[in-house]
């Protein structure tokens, strides 16, 4: 693989409120101070983040917006005073026995691009947790290896890293709903509506990320691969977790939405039981039963089983009608998308406390979490990219390269190094369009048609395809010349007859 050598610079404000400052502070407020932390992959490939700390004192508003009764209500009050820029994050330095943080919280990170952090001791104590709070916001060496996976040996990577999303221009969502009994039940959900009211405002704030669109179908009769276990203890069927990799495969051979699609497909399928297995529940590894009863599988998407309630009387009239009920659908739905893309909020200290993102479904941080990793990912894909089509140019040396392909080579390696260099200087978005440029442009040049039809006729096939053609007309005539040679030179060797 091509070598990437990328520095990710995080411009960080510490605001400290009143008594919050440190004793053994080295200098008087304002002051500035670098940290630099290397993340090393291999040899190839090397990632260096730089911290570039600004330390200073809390102004008028921020100390006003500071005495508000709650976090969340400072953080409100905080935002309008805050530098917006994607990638840069503000501490607020709040006293060790401030009563905006609770009991037990140090840290309380709101869902935009600031922080509420419990004072320490000495400076020392301060930065640590600061990097603490830095990594969860920005990027972690975790998060950037899994960016980077296709470059890191397995040993390196957590278990999860292969799971994640990989990096696209494009996703497209489609919802199914599958109803395996068309004749026990007449299912009714409003998909329009549920995406409108709590799909939009999440894919609005991922539009930065990539472009999503969104469909959805039904399928009548279409049922699970597995065969669910009965309880009797419980009456009702079961699907173990063992068997959850076996649903999958015959339900997607029915779907259909990733035969024709340009970008990776995430698929979310609501599953309402047939009358003779219901009700169906999905256990865990453990044996007890999934809350949501869901699952969803990496890099493909999730799937819900939605149980109807028997009727209360045995004599009820079918098909049952059902409304599906779209908000606790969606709630899970819009877990596993965010699972999917690797956010998390699962691995956390305890002493942390995160701000619910509310209708938008991810904060502000969580989506530079994104910006950060799919560009570093970007740009290790384009040098990828590049350096094949390099060594493909070497290998077949009668290859025409046109100008067209020429000047978006040209352009993705101007925008990969304006995606990093952008990054060095701490501008995380105008870095992250860089490095989409660049893939759009490498992509262009490498599955160009022009080169896609040389390929397939090297020297030697040429050859294959050419001598039983000439050979054939080629004997005669080479026979004849040199019958010709022959009896050109019994000519000159015979003596002339002098009369």
């Amino acid at each position: 693989a091509a070598s990437v050598q990328v520095q990710l610079v995080v411009p960080i404000a510490v605001v400290f409120g009143p008594g919050s400052v440190p004793g053994d502070l080295p200098r008087p407020l304002p002051f500035g101070d670098v940290q630099e932390m290397e993340i090393s992959l291999n040899l190839r490939t090397s990632v260096k983040s730089r911290y570039e700390m600004l330390y200073r004192s809390t102004t008028g508003q921020e100390e006003a917006a500071l005495a508000a009764a709650t976090a969340r209500e400072a953080d409100a009050a905080l935002h309008p005073l805050q530098d917006t820029a994607l990638g840069s994050l503000t501490m607020y330095v709040v006293p060790e026995t401030s009563s905006l943080l609770p009991q037990g919280i140090n840290v309380y990170v709101g869902k935009h691009r600031s922080a509420l952090v419990r004072a320490a001791r000495s400076l020392a104590a301060l930065q640590a947790r600061l990097q603490e709070v830095t990594q969860v916001m920005s990027f972690t060496a975790s998060s950037i290896a899994a960016a980077l996976s296709d470059r890191v040996s397995d040993g390196q990577l957590s278990p999860d890293a292969r799971r994640y999303l990989k990096s696209s221009l494009g996703y497209e969502i489609t919802f199914s709903l599958l109803n395996p009994d068309p004749k026990s039940h007449a299912v009714d959900w409003d998909i329009e509506g549920a995406v409108n009211r709590y799909v939009k405002p999440v894919l609005d704030k991922l539009s930065l990320v990539a472009n999503f669109s969104v469909d959805s179908q039904i399928l009548y009769y279409a049922v699970l691969g597995v065969t669910p276990r009965y309880d009797k203890e419980s009456s009702s069927f079961l699907l173990s977790a063992h068997s959850l990799p076996h649903v999958i495969n015959p339900v997607e051979a029915r779907l259909g939405s990733s035969a024709a699609s340009l970008y990776p497909v995430l698929n979310f399928l609501l599953y309402v039981p047939e009358r003779s297995h219901s009700p169906l529940y999905i256990q865990d590894k453990d044996g007890a039963p999934v809350s949501t009863n869901a699952f969803h599988s990496p890099r493909w998407g999730g799937i819900m089983v939605y149980n109807v309630e028997a009727p209360a009387s045995p004599q009820a009239s079918l098909p049952l009608h059902v409304d599906v009920d779209m908000a606790r659908v969606m709630e899970v739905f819009l877990a596993q998308l965010r699972l999917l893309f690797g956010l998390s909020r699962e691995e956390l200290p305890p002493e942390f406390l995160l701000e619910s993102p509310g209708n938008e479904g991810l904060a502000d941080w969580e989506l530079d979490h994104l910006l950060w990793a799919h560009t570093v990912e970007n740009i290790a894909t384009v040098s990828t990219t590049l350096t094949s089509l390099a060594q493909l140019l070497d290998k077949i040396g009668n290859i025409v390269i046109k100008d067209d392909v020429a000047s978006e080579v040209y352009r993705a390696v101007a925008s990969v190094q304006s995606a990093v260099a952008k990054l060095s200087l701490g501008h995380l978005h105008a870095a992250f369009q860089a490095s989409k440029e660049a893939v759009t442009s490498s992509e262009k040049a490498f599955f160009d048609p022009s080169l896609l039809h040389l390929l397939y006729f090297p020297d030697d096939q040429k050859f294959a395809i050419y001598i039983p053609l000439f050979l054939p007309m080629a004997v005669p005539i080479l026979l004849s010349l040199a019958k010709i040679v022959r009896e050109t030179r019994q000519r000159k060797k015979e003596p002339t007859k002098m009369d």
